[in-house]
């Protein structure tokens, strides 16, 4: 730093007391070895110009004894040399043009950067000093005034000099650096191009994915600021619209092999087919070499416009690799006059097109260098050949057929960048133009001053370069920077595998940054060859599209692009394509088999006019007819014992429940409505309750009956031992007396007792009682019914969890509690008539009504104990169902055990239907029957037989 600041200040002395000393004295310990055109004698304004003729430089020994030189060149790029004679055409054209600066000839110096940094500041500085060493601060070059630059090729390049250049207000036109750096003003305040900046073909390139719906790409950029700046602003765009990328690789700008073997075994192993390449054709050459060594095929390639048409690229037999490449590539022009002028280069005229025309035709023109050759192969072969004796071989002649040539140079059917360097050197002249034309009192600068052609500062010739605007020679294009930029206007190019198998460029299609958004970019889909020559776009994802029916499942650490389908859930459904979420049907809806659409849910009710329905009608009415037909039984023997026996006002009623628990099970049936949901669930409870409490009526008599019938059992029991012991003392008392014709025996009043508790009037328990218990059970649970309908009734409701797939009509109860209570209520009912008769059930008479009504409730219990797993275990209609099988089969199974056997004695037995046939009788424990007046009189009989006969024997 202290060292720099020392020569700033020395040379700014010089500068002002001594040229002639400061230019033996001041200067770096280097010559810049630099090589390129220079006309600047007897010009008035010179025109700088820096271009990449060769690829890379010499690698240089690191020797420090010596004093430091700066390295040469090697690489020649002939495309590269068509742009620098391009830049010759176009002065040659501006000098002899009339309009155009009539009164000024335009020199130049232009340099070779070599596509390096180090050249590019090299060049630079020499502008600025005029000579071939480094003297900040200080210009110590001849002729006239150095305008501005047209250049320096690459972006990274026009950094570095644009950097310096920005320093000295000094102008740089640029042709084809187009790197978003480059944008900012205020590093870089001198710089404009002609060429559009990456911001636009970026998006250009981002437009051209998300149009064939590419969303898995691989990215290649080269390692400096157009590839890093360039694939950046692509990434941001695509990653944006959900394009994932598959791999970024960087492309070495000094040729590692390594590196390269390592990118192609990425893009051989990567599931992408499409490549987006931002490079320039020198650091992409080696990797599509190696790409081509390997045959990697079935590869898209994206091109930027540095290499779209490079001749570099463009080798035979590429076309297995690159065909089908789509690129962009910037306006291209036809440029009258161009092509006769590089046909008809002059080899002698400077170093650097005699390299060209040694390169290009393989011999020399240094007859010495070429006599020297001609030695040392005749050497090496023994003998001194004719042609060392005369001309030596590989001698130019100087009159070669550039013509003849099919090589890059010579080729001007795709003047796009060439055309840039066209339109840089026109504006730079229509500048100087502007300036040389202003009339004095009118110009732009302090008090309306202007300024002088052969004196003016850098400053005041960017102040007419930033508002140029002119139209091009030939083409009518015009030109004008807005802030140092052009318009983004790009052709979409095609490489088209030919039948010669040479890859030809087609437009397919243009791109225009400034045009609306659904305008910006034309492209013919049915003109573009992808590679294999397929017509149809290839297909680049990570992932296929999941379909209607699917979400995307995201896979853990892989780009987004990168998921699973998994298919929605019952009841979810996605209608569109890659949906990210499943949308919930809502609750009368469920999702189709193929998940797609939400349809109307089956809804399920036991319907009347189905199968089960109809069978359920069917057995309610003939259990409704059979309980009828009973009761019409009972009605005509009304006044038959059998029937008074049984208290006809109470099996009536119970018939009529056992009717009403039948047919109210079709209420069950059908479309629930808020009638039918009441009237089932109370005619059932009612009903029940009826029945039950008659049931309990007659079981409470029966077992009043059985308990008197026990206490007389044990009282004939009782009189009977009494007579026996009163027998055998009065046998015995005859024995003693001696005379054994005497028997005394005393029968009457226990004949007399007999008959007293066979009397059947000793029940407690009249009909009367039965019907009052009967009616009072059944109010209690009508009341209890009717307040259940005024405060929670129960209401159809839909049914939407039981089955998902269905909605399921039901009934509400309402309310548990009343429900629980009213049909608790009606099994304690049920309970208390199974213990009266369970009670009464050694009571035998000749159909045995309390066994029947015992297993009457038996059946009852069964049928409801069952009901409840059933009915827990099964859903929708299937429920209604089996509720009213339990109704029919409990209501079948009363009729059945209370009626079966009074019907089968009034039908089939009338000869039972008696007076005496109903009274009851208890059955004794042996076995043995002692229930009536007569049996105990038989034994007393016996007892005294017994008594005789034994007397007598004695």
């Amino acid at each position: 730093m202290e060292l720099n600041r020392l020569l700033l200040g020395l040379c700014a002395f010089l500068h002002l007391y001594g040229p002639r000393w400061a230019e033996s004295t001041c200067k770096l310990k280097a010559k810049f070895n630099l090589s390129g055109y220079k006309d600047v004698e007897k010009k008035k304004v010179v025109v700088g110009g820096m271009f990449p003729v060769h690829q890379r430089i010499v690698s240089a020994r690191g020797n420090t004894s010596t004093v430091p030189v700066s390295s040469g060149c090697e690489g020649f790029n002939f495309r590269t040399f068509r742009w620098t004679q391009t830049m010759l055409f176009a002065l040659r054209e501006i000098n002899r043009r009339t309009d155009l600066l009539p009164h000024t000839d335009l020199g130049y110096v232009i340099y070779d950067s070599c596509f390096t940094i180090s050249k590019a500041v090299e060049g630079t500085l020499t502008y600025l000093t005029g000579q071939d060493e480094a003297v900040p601060n200080y210009r110590c070059g001849t002729g006239g005034p150095l305008a501005a630059l047209v250049g320096a090729g690459g972006s990274d390049l026009s950094i570095a000099t644009a950097r310096i250049l920005g320093l000295y207000h000094f102008p740089q036109v640029s042709y084809c650096s187009s790197c978003s750096a480059l944008d900012s003003k205020f590093q870089f305040p001198t710089f404009l191009r002609v060429i559009p900046k990456d911001v636009h073909q970026s998006t250009a390139m981002a437009r051209l994915v998300l149009h064939f719906g590419w969303t898995w790409v691989g990215t290649i950029a080269a390692d400096d600021d157009y590839g890093k700046y360039g694939i950046k602003e692509f990434k941001e765009q695509v990653e944006e619209s959900g394009v994932c990328v598959s791999f970024s690789e960087t492309l070495p700008k000094v040729s590692s092999p390594e590196d390269i073997q390592r990118i192609v075994d990425t893009v051989i192993e990567s599931t992408a087919k499409i490549i987006v390449v931002f490079s320039s054709d020198v650091d992409l050459s080696p990797l599509i070499l190696e790409l081509l060594r390997h045959n990697v095929t079935n590869r898209t390639w994206i091109a930027s416009e540095a290499w779209v048409t490079s001749a570099l690229i463009n080798l035979p037999g590429v076309g297995s690799v690159l065909a089908g490449t789509l690129g962009f590539g910037v306006k291209r022009a036809d440029i009258p006059g161009l092509q006769r002028y590089l046909l008809d280069l002059d080899p002698y005229d400077d170093p650097l097109t005699e390299e060209f025309w040694e390169t290009v035709f393989d011999c020399t023109l240094d007859y010495n260098k070429a006599l020297r050759q001609a030695r040392e192969r005749a050497s090496s072969n023994g003998t001194l050949s004719r042609a060392v004796r005369g001309s030596p071989d590989g001698l130019c002649t100087g009159k070669e057929a550039l013509e003849q040539l099919n090589n890059t140079y010579t080729d001007v059917s795709q003047l796009r960048l060439t055309y840039n360097v066209y339109k840089a050197v026109y504006a730079v002249a229509h500048a100087l133009h502007n300036l040389e034309s202003c009339e004095p009192g009118q110009g732009p600068f302090n008090r309306n001053s202007c300024a002088e052609i052969t004196n003016f500062e850098p400053w005041q010739l960017m102040y007419y370069l930033k508002n140029v605007r002119f139209n091009v020679p030939h083409t009518g294009e015009e030109i004008y920077f807005d802030k140092g930029e052009v318009d983004g206007y790009y052709d979409i190019i095609n490489w088209q595998l030919g039948d010669d198998g040479l890859v030809s460029y087609a437009t397919v299609g243009n791109y225009t940054g400034t045009a609306s958004g659904g305008h910006r970019m034309t492209i013919l889909n049915s003109s573009i060859v992808w590679n294999n020559e397929e017509l149809e776009p290839p297909w680049s994802v990570c992932s296929e599209d999941c379909q209607p029916g699917t979400r995307k499942g995201i896979r853990q650490g892989e780009p987004v692009c990168c998921f699973d389908c998994i298919p929605c859930a019952d009841g979810e459904i996605s209608n569109t394509t890659n949906a990210r979420e499943c949308i919930q049907c809502s609750e009368d809806y469920w999702s189709n088999t193929a998940h797609d659409a939400c349809v109307p849910k089956n809804i399920e009710f036991l319907a009347f006019g189905e199968p089960l329905g109809i069978t359920l009608i069917v057995i309610s009415a003939f259990g409704a007819l059979v309980t009828i037909a009973v009761g019409a039984v009972f009605v005509i023997h009304l006044g038959t014992p059998l029937v008074k026996a049984n208290d006809p006002l109470l099996s009536f009623s119970l018939l009529f429940s056992l009717v009403v628990t039948f047919l109210c099970s079709i209420v069950f049936l059908g479309e629930p409505q808020h009638w039918s949901c009441m009237t089932s669930q109370v005619a059932l409870a009612l009903g029940f309750a009826l029945c039950l409490s008659s049931i309990m009526g007659k079981a409470a008599v029966l077992m009043l009956r059985a308990r008197a019938l026990k206490a007389q059992r044990a009282w004939a029991k009782a009189a009977a031992k009494a007579a026996k012991e009163a027998a055998k003392e009065a046998a015995e008392a005859a024995a003693n007396s001696g005379n054994p014709d005497v028997i005394v025996t005393n029968t009457n009043n226990i004949h007399a007792d007999m008959n007293t508790c066979g009397n059947t009037e000793v029940d407690t328990l009249t009909f009367t009682h039965q019907r009052v218990m009967a009616t009072v059970a059944t109010l209690i649970q009508a009341v209890a019914c009717t307040v259940w309908l005024i405060i929670l009734p129960p209401h159809p409701v839909k049914n939407t969890a039981a089955q998902n797939v269905k909605i399921i009509l039901e009934c509400d109860e309402g309310s548990v509690v009343f429900i629980c209570c009213i049909f608790a209520y009606d099994i304690l009912l049920a309970l208390l008539a199974f213990v009266f008769a369970f009670t009464a059930r050694k009571l035998e008479d000749h159909f045995s009504e309390a066994k029947s009504v015992t297993f009457g409730m038996l059946v009852f219990f069964i049928v409801w104990i069952s009901f409840v797993p059933a009915y827990l275990s099964t859903r929708g209609k299937f429920m209604v169902a089996v509720q009213i099988f339990a109704i029919l089969a409990s209501s079948f199974g009363l009729l059945a055990c209370i009626f079966l056997p009074k019907c089968y004695v009034l039908l089939v037995k009338p000869e039972r239907n008696t007076e005496d046939m109903m009274r009851p009788r208890a059955k004794p424990r042996d076995g043995t029957s002692t229930g009536t007046s007569a049996s105990l009189a038989t034994a007393g009989t016996e007892v005294t037989a017994t008594t005789a006969s034994t007397t007598i024997d004695d």
